[in-house]
């Protein structure tokens, strides 16, 4: 079987669409026929060298698709099931998975690039080319392991509820899993491009009594209003976006920050945006050899710094749920989508993105 798919050869170059052919999955593996799959900064990372990865490689991590067939032993997803990806397989019996932290299965510690008998089901003539975290959904087809797909209700739009798949669950669940806000709560969001946006609304769906937005695109802060931001700092226009933080919040700071950047200057701003005894949660993700600087004296006033993969998600749980939840009208999803594109129009999709012009693209086959 053929398929079209985006190929990264080398960090630094631009995507390629390329015809590849697709194995037949194997024991234990699903194959998918994606419908559409959101333009995440993640892959962006891989693109730009920031997150080593063997090459050639075909990204997407934020699919949603059918299943077209099933190999040997697969039992949990049936031929013409919905699904959405999860670019964190969960096993269900390991000692993360069966203590209710799925997001952090051993499955995890197998390099992902491969399949899990360790070969690639993509090929170009006699190369191989390599998976994204076990998904690569910038491709029509894919193999994935049946760990990694979600099964979900047949009525919702694939070509919105892909973003489910990574950018609602991280933002929106390290809100709800991760800082477990309060109602009432004040709450910093630092970065407000898909993720942020997500963490904003989940902040506003709770009930916090006071959301900031923290960005420098006047742009973005005016999507964090739409979303459920109650105040906005442009951390590029004010001397010290911290002390502003803390007049806003009072107390000394904001009960949460969520950080959604990954750079060392929002982390630690971050920390310095919370009193004594809040919470920091870090989403963004950060280049290779990053280091932030603590100050000490932070953490012996009991502030929390931790970080959220995944959203702390329980995949087969969460993600139907935010699926269930925008059905119902009650999440915003298609105001999170600013436009869709095809396969040969993905490379201008993510300078779009690196311009902050976008909330989400999404990639649509067909």
């Amino acid at each position: 079987m053929h398929t079209q798919a985006a190929v990264l050869h080398r960090p630094g170059l631009p995507l390629e669409v390329e015809e590849l052919e697709v194995l037949s999955p194997r024991a234990g593996e699903v194959l998918v026929r994606f419908v559409a799959s959101g333009v995440c900064h993640s892959d962006l990372h891989v693109m730009q060298g920031h997150m080593p990865h063997p090459t050639p490689v075909v990204l997407g991590h934020e699919g949603a698709g059918v299943v077209e067939a099933l190999g040997a032993g697969v039992s949990g997803v049936r031929v013409g099931d919905h699904v959405l990806t999860s670019y964190i397989p969960s096993c269900g019996r390991c000692p993360y998975c069966a203590t209710g932290r799925p997001n952090l299965c051993d499955l995890r510690d197998a390099p992902r690039h491969l399949m899990p008998d360790a070969t690639a089901r993509f090929r170009k003539g006699d190369q191989d080319v390599y998976h994204f975290l076990q998904v690569s959904s910038y491709s029509e087809r894919a193999v994935l392991p049946e760990p990694s797909v979600i099964p979900i209700r047949k009525d919702a739009p694939l070509d919105v509820v892909c973003l489910v798949s990574c950018g609602v669950a991280a933002g929106a669940g390290a809100v709800i899993n991760r800082a477990r806000v309060a109602p009432g709560a004040s709450v910093v969001v630092i970065g407000c491009g898909g993720v942020g946006l997500n963490a904003i609304q989940a902040a506003a769906l709770i009930g916090a009594g006071k959301i900031v937005a923290v960005d420098v695109f006047d742009g973005k802060l005016d999507d964090a209003r739409e979303f459920g931001a109650t105040h906005a700092v442009n951390g590029a226009k004010e001397e010290d976006p911290v002390a502003r933080i803390h007049e806003i919040c009072g107390r000394g700071g904001a009960d949460y920050a969520i950080e959604v950047v990954g750079s060392a200057r929002t982390i630690e701003q971050a920390l310095r945006a919370v009193h004594r005894g809040g919470t920091v949660v870090v989403v963004g993700i950060s280049p290779a050899g990053t280091r932030v600087p603590v100050d000490p004296s932070l953490l012996v006033q009991e502030r929390v710094l931790t970080g959220g993969s995944f959203g702390g998600s329980r995949q087969r749980v969460d993600l139907p749920m935010y699926v269930d939840l925008f059905m119902q009208g009650k999440y915003k999803l298609r105001e999170l989508i600013s436009g869709q594109v095809g396969l040969a129009e993905l490379n201008g999709a993510y300078e779009r993105l690196e311009r902050g012009e976008v909330r989400r693209s999404v990639l649509r086959y067909g």
